[in-house]
């Protein structure tokens, strides 16, 4: 089944060439996740590393990346504590499948990346910010806890005392300053064309190598220092002796690949 004929009411998918772009579809909601939402997001990521894709933009409609949970949902259905552990255990599913696919996601951010839609963001490899991005995690406000992995993968870029502060007093990054304490990599004019310059840069890669950067380091994240040095080894041995790479080095050793130096 190809990644179009896939039904996702909630995401809009076009592929170019071995780059998905994934955008989120609802604009009226300020992209607010959704349970059926997330769903979909599970659905999408157990199809794309079959998919041939070799690189995602993630990016929205609108003029929001995403406002994160959708409270007026969550009201309504007034759950249980039951009923809301079993639904962040769907968010872990979703971004833990994004993050740990092997596949390069690179964010394109916008208007609100807030609450949840900050998670969804930290769950990409790279996030790509424009003037317009502001980053907030405003749960103590609200009676809430962040449940869709913040205090795993926000805590990461920014450090756990910058969380507690956004979660207790609201505060708001954006700017350089957001750049500056992690929470984006690129601070630009045009989030989505600098996304989808990253990506096909990222899909040139040998497959391989994107699979081993894209989800071994993050497992290598949660070992022992010492267990991480022997998983390393092995990732290392195998992807180090693959064929792509020594094309790669061939080219290299005879002068006919790129160099990397600065412009």
């Amino acid at each position: 089944m190809s990644l179009e004929s896939l039904v996702l009411p909630n995401l809009q998918i076009s592929i170019d060439s071995t780059v998905a772009t994934v955008r989120l579809n609802r604009p009226d909601k300020r992209n607010a996740l959704d349970g059926d939402t997330i769903e979909q997001f599970i659905t999408l990521f157990n199809a794309l590393p079959r998919s041939g894709v070799r690189a995602v933009v993630l990016c929205a409609a609108g003029n929001h990346f995403s406002a994160g949970l959708d409270l007026v949902e969550h009201h309504k259905l007034d759950r249980s504590a039951a009923d809301f552990m079993l639904v962040c255990m769907r968010w872990h599913e979703a971004f833990n499948k994004m993050e740990y696919s092997g596949i390069p996601v690179i964010a394109a951010l916008k208007g609100a990346v807030v609450g949840g839609g900050l998670e969804l963001a930290s769950s990409a490899h790279i996030r790509v910010s424009d003037q317009t991005t502001y980053f907030a995690l405003p749960e103590g406000q609200r009676g809430l806890f962040t449940g869709g992995g913040a205090t795993i993968r926000v805590a990461d870029l920014i450090g756990k005392s910058r969380m507690i502060d956004m979660m207790l007093t609201g505060r708001i990054y954006k700017g350089q300053e957001a750049m500056d304490v992690g929470l984006c990599q690129y601070l630009v004019e045009d989030s989505e064309a600098k996304a989808q310059e990253l990506a096909h840069i990222a899909a040139k890669n040998p497959p391989l190598s994107n699979f081993a950067i894209c989800s071994a380091i993050s497992h290598m994240q949660n070992m022992s220092a010492f267990d991480a040095s022997y998983a390393e080894a092995v990732v290392a041995g195998i992807v180090n002796t693959q064929p792509a790479s020594r094309e790669l080095l061939a080219a290299f050793a005879n002068k006919t690949g790129a160099r990397i130096k600065p412009e």
